[in-house]
């Protein structure tokens, strides 16, 4: 699970924290180990009945005698076909023609965990039409790379270094079952900010917290600097929730595990409408649980 940092919506240097400003919201560094579980607040209960897909996993993977795609349920081969043909025109539209839109391909049909992100759609925001695109390898890799060597990204994300650090933490996502999917955050046709929308259900994380079924996690890195200090993190953190929540209707809450220490991305989160609901021990932080429910999301 990736740490949720990024920066702040100050003009002054760029604290990560997933949600904010600055270079990076929720990276790797911060995924949640065996350790014991978090204080909670009176709003959340412990479900103790395992997800149907957390199951259907578990068999899958004790079979181990079918191909990977078993392990994706129900995915005809026409809703293959036609996500594969969503996935190379989104590679060929950005100059990749070389025949390799399959990685991106094999993302958009493996997330039915996640109710096909990659066709969600565009969103408008106050800032502009905002676009989720899952991340093809071969397309996206160079400018993905050059983000995560940024000082302000790298303290979090922990993936600076050559491009095959970032490509192996992306390919961990599209070669898996589809529970977690990187994506590029494209603003006004700009591509601007990294994304990993993923089941926190079914992550690690799920140790930590009384996760419920269908509880869909995010992480963010806003890239450019230029896009920074701008209050774009919190805008756009808002709008990507509410977006999970209009397109999962199975999802009742949205979740992001910032660093407590990381005052003002919590302070990005309650502006976009997240609430905190307890303080969670992960393997390098100890992180504040922000929860954006579906309940409240009218309220705030």
């Amino acid at each position: 699970m990736p740490p949720t940092d990024a920066s702040t919506d100050a003009g002054t240097a760029p604290v990560t924290e997933l949600g904010t400003d600055t270079g990076t919201c929720s990276g790797p560094r911060s995924g949640p180990s065996s350790g014991p579980g978090a204080s909670t607040d009176s709003e959340d209960t412990l479900d103790l009945r395992l997800p149907d897909e957390l199951i259907a996993l578990f068999a899958a993977e004790a079979g181990a005698q079918g191909s990977p795609g078993d392990a994706m349920g129900d995915v005809t081969e026409a809703a293959m076909a036609d996500t594969t043909g969503q996935a190379r025109a989104l590679c060929e539209a950005s100059g990749d023609r070389r025949g390799t839109a399959e990685t991106s391909a094999v993302a958009l049909a493996d997330d039915d965990l996640l109710d096909r992100v990659g066709g969600w759609g565009p969103t408008l925001t106050p800032v502009g039409v905002f676009h989720l695109v899952p991340v093809c390898v071969e397309r996206d890799l160079p400018l993905i790379t050059r983000w995560m060597n940024d000082p302000a990204v790298a303290e979090f994300w922990d993936l600076a270094g050559p491009e095959s650090v970032a490509e192996e933490h992306l390919s961990l996502q599209l070669d898996g079952d589809g529970r977690s999917v990187p994506c590029l955050g494209v603003l006004d046709g700009d591509p601007m900010s990294y994304w990993e929308i993923y089941r926190a259900d079914l992550d690690l994380l799920a140790r930590h917290y009384p996760a419920r079924p269908h509880d869909t996690g995010i992480h963010l890195l806003i890239g450019g600097v230029a896009h920074r200090g701008r209050g774009l993190g919190s805008t756009l953190l808002r709008a990507v929730a509410d977006h999970v929540l209009d397109k999962r209707p199975s999802c009742a809450r949205v979740v992001a595990e910032p660093d407590l220490r990381n005052t003002p991305s919590v302070s990005a989160f309650l502006s976009a409408g997240f609430r905190f609901s307890a303080e969670v021990d992960l393997p390098d932080k100890r992180a504040a649980l922000m929860v954006r429910d579906r309940a409240l999301r009218d309220l705030l």
